[in-house]
């Protein structure tokens, strides 16, 4: 898999890197989510060079989700360096997630 998997308890080191990192907030049961993930693989796969792609289980990992306040899955937060700017939630075909990431990456 070319997504990286975050926790409660990595989170934060994850989105402290030098690169953006894109995190999904998903959970099994979340039938747009199955449809979201082969879309952040590829996008992981194609972006390697500049940006990070996570996926947080919100059942596994509430903390982390409540802070972000998520209600609807699956949401994605955009972080650089360590800080939220871009929301997104639903999903999105891979071109027009990369026309919303275009603007921030």
């Amino acid at each position: 898999m070319a997504t990286v998997k975050v926790t409660d308890q990595n989170f934060q080191s994850v989105i402290q890197g030098e690169k953006p990192v894109l995190v999904d907030f998903w959970a099994e049961w979340c039938g747009p989510c199955r449809m979201m993930a082969p879309v952040l693989e590829d996008l992981a796969k194609d972006q390697a060079d500049r940006l990070v792609v996570a996926k947080l289980n919100v059942d596994e990992n509430p903390a982390t989700a409540g802070a972000f306040g998520i209600m609807s899955i699956p949401t994605m937060i955009l972080f650089k360096n360590g800080k939220p700017v871009k929301q997104l939630v639903g999903y999105m075909p891979k071109s027009q997630l990369l026309s919303q990431l275009a603007g921030v990456l």
